[in-house]
């Protein structure tokens, strides 16, 4: 069963919730047991990241449903913000 958007929004305050996002770039790469995918979308510079069990088919060009909240990653002192992925769904 498909999560409804809007609930997960009103039960956590922090979620944002994008409909019809255009995919510029989507890359996907292995980390251990997982597949960490990568998506660029028009109009935003901070990547969005999420982490499956099996490899997607490329969503380059595509449409998409996000329900994402923002994160922060430290590397060599560094802060890289990017937005961690709840729900995707392709429109």
């Amino acid at each position: 069963m498909q999560a409804d958007p809007k609930k997960l929004v009103e039960k956590n305050r922090q979620l944002i919730h994008s409909e019809l996002m255009k995919v510029l770039s989507h890359t996907q790469r292995e980390q251990g047991d997982w597949i960490v995918h990568s998506l660029m979308v028009e109009g935003c510079d901070a990547p969005f990241k999420f982490k499956r069990k099996g490899q997607y088919q490329s969503l380059k060009g595509a449409r998409v449903n996000l329900t994402y909240y923002p994160a922060h990653d430290v590397v060599a002192g560094l802060i890289f913000e990017y937005m961690k992925v709840v729900r995707i769904k392709k429109s």
